[in-house]
């Protein structure tokens, strides 16, 4: 495995431990923690310390990631299960592992500190690597593959969507121009044209001009937002009534799934005028954060990558238990 890469300090720990902690004191009873996005395991094991009853199923993508966090929580090894899977394909580990229900569960979105620290990753715009940005290494396209081979207007589409990068078309044409002398291979090379593409009054506000670029691409090659559309549903679906989820999210792209997924549920879908709900309408998730809640200056001070994080956090109740919204 080798040495660890990499400095890893876990985004609002003491937020999220907070916020998970009235599902997993159930008293006597054994119960079940989910970290959909174990990474380095930091947020897993202030969660088992923090509660000897609890069983951590950790779920990553990443297989170096995957095998820093089992050495980190080696001492928890009777009561964790760590599954090299995407967050999406949670139904089908519960299923594997015989859990119908679990208690909480945490997704910390976005790329991993290991994964932009390790200089062959290709991830981070400030290093010369490998265009991959794969998280997970065993299968899918690369980067390198995506800006040498799209089309113009779906690559535009890619840079203007999921980067939000309003400069996507000018980007778009001399990524065109250079592939058509020689592949773009590198990170550096990449983020060198980016700059070029983009005019100088707006490459001097806004952190280095590549970012937008490299965050879209990221999001491409893993199929973040299709993922993540796809597992809170089902994510929300296997809490136990009591149970708890607490997403963190590190773009407007990923906030707003979060956003849409826990609102849907958070509400009644009956009739208005009717003066009790309709079997099957009523609310099943109670909100527990006011909007999605930002980082503390302390917390962005000790952490600055903690400085985009938005939380959002509920709690599925009894249908008619809530108020009608």
């Amino acid at each position: 495995m080798g040495e660890l890469r990499g400095t890893h300090v876990p985004v609002l720990l003491e937020r999220c431990l907070a916020l998970l902690a009235p599902a997993l004191d159930r008293g006597d009873r054994q119960t079940v923690h989910v970290d959909a996005t174990l990474g380095l395991g930091g947020h897993a094991e202030a969660v088992l310390a923090a509660h000897p009853r609890t069983v951590l199923i950790g779920l990553d993508r990443d297989q170096e990631a995957l095998a820093h966090a089992r050495a980190r929580l080696a001492r928890y090894a009777d009561r964790t299960h760590l599954v090299h899977a995407v967050y999406d394909e949670l139904p089908e580990v519960l299923d594997r592992l015989g859990y119908e229900r679990v208690d909480a569960e945490l997704f910390d979105l976005g790329v991993s500190s290991l994964q932009l620290d390790a200089p062959d990753r290709g991830f981070a715009y400030a290093r010369d690597a490998p265009l991959d940005m794969r998280m997970d290494q065993t299968r899918g396209r690369t980067a390198e593959e995506v800006v040498n081979t799209y089309e113009a207007p779906e690559l535009t589409r890619v840079l203007r969507v999921y980067g939000e990068e309003k400069f996507a078309a000018r980007i778009v044409a001399a990524i065109l121009r250079e592939r058509a002398k020689t592949p773009i291979t590198s990170s550096a090379r990449l983020a060198t044209l980016v700059r070029d593409a983009i005019p100088a009054a707006a490459r001097r506000t806004g952190g280095n001009p590549a970012k937008r670029t490299f965050q879209a691409l990221r999001i491409e090659v893993n199929g973040e937002l299709a993922v993540l559309e796809r597992a809170l549903p089902a994510a929300l679906d296997a809490l136990a009534p009591g149970g708890r989820l607490v997403v963190l999210s590190y773009h407007s792209l990923e906030d707003r799934i979060t956003k849409r997924a826990m609102a849907a549920r958070a509400r009644s879908t009956g009739p208005i005028d009717l003066p009790v709900e309709l079997p099957g309408t009523g609310p099943t998730l109670r909100l527990l954060s006011r909007g999605g809640e930002p980082p503390s200056e302390e917390e962005v001070a000790a952490n600055p990558r903690a400085a985009s994080v938005r939380l959002r956090a509920a709690t599925r109740i009894e249908e008619g238990e809530g108020e009608r919204t």
